[in-house]
Parts: C-alpha cells; sequence; structure tokens
C-alpha cells in the first residue's frame, strides 16, 4: 500500500558536534498541509530541516517521503523546493533575476528550447510579481524581492513538497505580510505541502493548518488555534522570551492572555 504521507519523521536525533540539538523527534505531514515549527532560538529547528532535506547525518531515527525512503532522497530532491534563511552572494556579481531563476530548471528540462525555457522562467516570476525585475541584477533587490526570487526558483519545476528555514528572517512586517498572503495563495495553486520554521505567531495562526512546538524534543503538535496557548507558549518561550508578534490585523487568533 502507497504512503499517503509527504514526509514522515520517526523518532528522529541529530547531534550537533558533542550536542543532542533533535532528541527523538517524529510527526508527519499530510498532503497539500501548511506546518510550521516554532520554538526557542537553539531549539534545533534548523537542525531539524536539515537533516530533513539530508545536509546533516541524523545519529538515530527514519525520514521518509512519498512512497519512498531517505536513501532514495537525491532522486526525489527535484521535488522538494527549498528556501534558506540566508542566501550569502556577492552583490556584485552581474547575475539577473531572470538568469537565477532558470538555474531552477533542472536536467528534466534539457529538451526545452531557449524561447521555451524563458516562458516558464516569466511565467514563474509573473506567479511572485516580479516580471518587471526581470533582467535586474539580483544584488540590487531589497530582502523581500530576493526571497520571491528564490520562490520563483521553487515554481520552475513542478513541487510536490516546499521547505522554508526561516525564510523572511530580514525582512520587514510588510514584506513579511505580502510573502506570506502569496505563499498561501501558490500553496493553493500548486497543491503544495509545506513545512516552514516561523517565529511570527501572527502569520503562522492565519495560515498554518498545524504547528510542531519544538525545543530539542517535540512539546506540542495540532492545530494553532489548540496548540498556541498562553500556558502552552509560557512553557515553550518562559517568561522572559517571546516570539515575534507583528499584529498583522485585529482578526490574530493568538490567544488575548499572551
Amino acid at each position: 500500500m502507497m504512503n499517503d504521507t509527504i514526509v514522515t519523521v520517526k523518532n528522529l536525533s541529530v547531534m550537533r558536534g558533542e550536542y543532542l540539538a533533535v532528541d527523538n523527534v517524529s510527526f508527519e505531514l499530510l498532503p497539500g498541509t501548511h506546518t510550521a515549527i516554532i520554538g526557542p532560538n537553539g531549539a534545533g529547528k534548523s537542525t531539524l530541516i536539515k537533516s530533513i532535506l539530508g545536509l546533516l547525518e541524523a545519529q538515530s531515527g527514519e525520514i521518509s517521503f512519498f512512497d519512498s525512503n531517505g536513501k532514495r532522497l537525491k532522486r526525489l530532491k527535484q521535488e522538494i523546493g527549498y528556501i534558506p534563511q540566508k542566501f550569502p552572494f556577492e552583490r556584485t556579481f552581474p547575475l539577473i533575476v531572470s538568469e537565477l531563476v532558470g538555474l531552477g530548471l533542472n536536467s528534466k528540462y534539457w529538451w526545452c528550447d531557449r524561447k521555451r525555457k524563458r516562458e516558464i522562467i516569466y511565467q514563474a516570476l509573473e506567479k511572485v510579481h516580479l516580471t518587471k525585475q526581470a533582467n535586474q541584477k539580483i544584488g540590487t533587490l531589497s530582502g523581500g524581492e530576493l526571497k520571491r526570487v528564490l520562490l520563483a526558483y521553487c515554481l520552475v519545476v513542478p513541487r510536490r513538497l516546499l521547505i522554508l528555514d526561516e525564510a523572511l528572517a530580514g525582512v520587514d512586517a510588510t514584506g513579511e505580510m505580502e510573502f506570506a498572503a502569496l505563499l498561501n495563495s501558490l500553496k493553493k495553486e500548486q497543491n503544495w505541502t509545506i513545512l516552514e520554521v516561523s517565529h511570527d505567531l501572527d502569520l503562522v495562526s492565519r495560515y498554518c493548518d498545524s504547528v510542531i512546538c519544538l525545543n530539542r524534543r517535540l512539546l506540542y503538535q495540532g492545530s494553532p488555534k489548540t496548540t498556541l496557548t498562553a500556558e502552552n507558549l509560557l512553557h515553550i518561550y518562559g517568561a522572559l522570551v517571546s516570539p515575534t508578534c507583528h499584529h498583522h490585523n485585529e482578526s490574530s487568533q493568538l490567544p488575548e492572555s499572551f
């Protein structure tokens, strides 16, 4: 019987040097869902993401994708889009937006002629509202524009899973809101499953189906409404530390007592 989950993580533990960064974590991602990983700094959120992507080796546990397993991850990577927290590059490098997006076209598209490739790139830029910036050097982009370019990079080939590791770091509140709304729209259009690390509980409450609360171990998991209670948040972050709450509008679903 084919596994109907997108990702299954089972009893995963990951070391960072001598430190146990992720301790016996298990969860599943269902098709078409949007899941946020939240937790304090040092909770192992990025370590968990990188382990799922195969960028860090796990000490124990299992990770399976779609109807396959972790050993075949290399072949399946073309179905996984990834937007990192930081995208370091030399700002004077003469690479333009359309060229960067075009790098996302993998070997499956070798048969496409130049005209068809340009059409695919333009369509992706159109979806993220950046057609006017197609010939602009990437070093001249704002933080929010650059993240949308990376989103376009993920759009040029079909994806089943999109993973974001604090993708909105360095983006202002207005840019965060615009990106989150765009991501939500594309998720529905592309039928993506999304897993993201986030510090903005307003956006998590608004757009996510489920929340994983992590502090090395999985503390809580469930819908934003049932998981992001004042009591749970106090346990996760402590009395003196709180996550980002931009209060983008009055309809925020965060508990009033938080």
